[in-house]
């Protein structure tokens, strides 16, 4: 677990959804360190099948140490959030935190997910996170450490996310442009990160969803309220990034998660939009799409040596090349590459039957991905996929972006070539 520093001591943080479940582990974890909670969720009234109130976390709040603001806010409507605003900053005399955590989810696919499920997910997750943040901005940017953290994940393009449950993937990355965008808006003023849990974690949501049983493979939801802690605690500087818990945690220190385990040892479910091993704290997405990890290799450019694997993969690019992919790609690709057979190299996909090879290529490139040459390699033999190179920061793209997913198709295609 990580300890508690009493750098949150008297600020004052605006929790979507903290009646219950994760949103409540955020404010009960900031409460220890006396900071003021605002409630701002729906539940006023016992539910009949999902346990607390905006009553019954404000006094766990105030019993943890805090001090607590219940207010009846459903993020549907912008009336009660400005409302709730007004209060939280004639109560506490303004706002250093927001965290957009109330969501709403539909497991299901197109044809089967009701309009007014596909209403209620982008009201709540998109729109109500949207305008949360708007009505919380004008008194964020006079806190002198204001934080915006939207429980959202990083987007991963994978189609394999979207065809099951397209509209919740829509709404839930909807949540992650608003992490893009605003923290490019306010950069300098107030830090807007997203975070995203590596596991499943379990709340009452979860157990509707997964049934009796599914708790042993999953975490407490204190791995993440002790992530969104360390996030929160950071400077402002710190912004624009996608959290994963447990490799931010583990970066902080943290060795021994059982303790965040439900059923230490069991196997754990992983979390959604997640279908590699994530290996930086987190990612950062600039401007169309380029990805850079928050902390790059600090590996200088081996000198270019045209040979070994790098020079190998080249030599089966050309052979395999047809006069079909230059026709359906029409792009010229240049690689930097560090590390071992490093240096710049170029496809050629566009002039007449196309060229590989080592060096720049013979016209301006219209992508340029920067990259290991060792993850090169991973890339073009099928062991790393280029999407997720790109969401984990081992990929960096500038260009055209659809041209870099059309060099993704064919890479598909060569792939039982190298």
């Amino acid at each position: 677990m990580l300890p508690n520093t009493g750098k949150l001591a008297g600020c004052t943080l605006f929790i979507t959804g903290a009646s219950r479940g994760i949103g409540k582990a955020i404010a009960l974890k900031a409460a220890k360190d006396g900071a003021n909670i605002v409630i701002a969720a729906k539940t006023a009234e016992p539910h009949p099948t999902l346990p607390g109130t905006i009553y019954t976390a404000a006094e766990e709040i105030e019993a943890a140490g805090g001090k607590a603001l219940p207010c009846i806010v459903n993020v549907r409507e912008e009336e009660q959030i400005i409302s709730a605003v007004e209060k939280a900053v004639k109560t506490f005399g303004g706002i250093d935190i927001l965290v957009n955590n109330a969501s709403a989810i539909s497991l299901t696919g197109t044809l089967e997910t009701a309009t007014k499920k596909v209403n209620l997910m982008m009201d709540v997750n998109v729109r109500g996170t949207y305008l949360t943040s708007k009505a919380c901005l004008p008194h964020l940017r006079k806190s002198k450490n204001p934080h915006i953290l939207n429980l959202s994940p990083p987007m991963n393009l994978n189609p394999i996310w979207f065809k099951n449950h397209c509209a919740y993937t829509i709404s839930k990355y909807g949540m992650s442009m608003c992490v893009l965008g605003m923290a490019e808006e306010f950069k300098g003023e107030v830090a807007v990160n997203a975070l995203w849990p590596k596991t499943a974690i379990h709340t009452a949501a979860m157990d509707m969803l997964g049934g009796s049983g599914i708790e042993k493979q999953c975490r407490k939801t204190d791995i993440l309220a002790d992530a969104a802690y360390c996030i929160l605690t950071k400077p402002k500087s710190f912004t624009g990034n996608f959290i994963i818990d447990e490799v931010l945690l583990r970066e902080e220190g943290v060795k021994n998660f059982d303790v965040y385990a439900i059923a230490p040892g069991h196997p754990l479910l992983p979390d959604f939009f997640l279908d590699v091993e994530i290996d930086t704290t987190a990612v950062k997405q600039k401007g169309y799409g380029g990805a850079q990890a928050l902390k790059e290799e600090k590996t200088e450019s081996a000198p270019a040596k045209p040979s070994g694997p790098v020079a190998e993969t080249f030599k089966v690019i050309q052979g395999a090349m047809t006069e079909e992919n230059v026709k359906s790609t029409q792009g010229i690709f240049q690689f930097e590459l560090s590390g071992d057979g490093g240096g710049t190299w170029y496809i050629d996909l566009k002039t007449k039957g196309g060229s590989a090879g080592f060096g720049k290529p013979p016209v301006t490139a219209d992508v340029v991905m920067s990259m290991s040459s060792t993850d090169f390699v991973k890339m073009f033999t099928g062991k790393l996929k280029p999407t997720m190179a790109f969401m984990s920061g081992k990929l960096r793209i500038k260009g055209n972006m659809s041209l870099a997913m059309k060099l993704e198709k064919m890479l598909t295609q060569l792939n039982s070539k190298l």
